[in-house]
């Protein structure tokens, strides 16, 4: 009988071993979700409103799933224009990169700055054209991208 507690302590350390070797590692970090999101529904956008801008609805994470949260009319901003918030894949899960307003001019001022950049393309291929009619490029401007 002095044997059986040596028996029982044997057979309760033998029981906690394999579950030890179990370690799991479940690291929260906030904002990182690690289901990606649903497709985003169909919203029909409603007739425009004289100063609103349409928000579109999103997937918005609830500690356990996803639910949807629709559309919305919010107050526009002057020479602004508003990017919306989109799931973004980062650190091996999902972050919400909430929507931003961004200056409208800005859009302006790079399409007109990519124009002018074509322009000048148009222009260099043009030269191009000319070299094979008899055009010369002077020594070492080819290697500069002057020809």
């Amino acid at each position: 009988m002095k044997s059986a507690p040596f028996v029982f302590a044997a057979l309760l350390a033998a029981a906690a071993m394999p579950s030890a070797a179990q370690v799991s590692v479940n690291i929260n970090v906030p904002g990182l979700v690690q289901m990606a999101p649903p497709a985003p529904r169909y919203e029909r956008v409603p007739p425009p409103r004289g100063g609103q801008v349409w928000v579109p609805g999103r997937w918005q994470w609830t500690g356990r799933d996803y639910a949807w949260r629709g559309g919305r009319w919010m107050a526009a901003r002057p020479d602004y224009a508003y990017a919306p918030g989109q799931w973004v894949q980062a650190d091996g899960g999902w972050r919400w990169r909430d929507g931003d307003w961004r200056r409208a001019e800005r859009r302006q001022e790079r399409r007109d700055r990519r124009d002018d950049r074509d322009d000048r393309h148009e222009r260099h291929d043009d030269r191009r054209g000319d070299r094979h009619g008899g055009y010369h490029c002077p020594p070492g401007q080819a290697k500069k991208g002057n020809c």
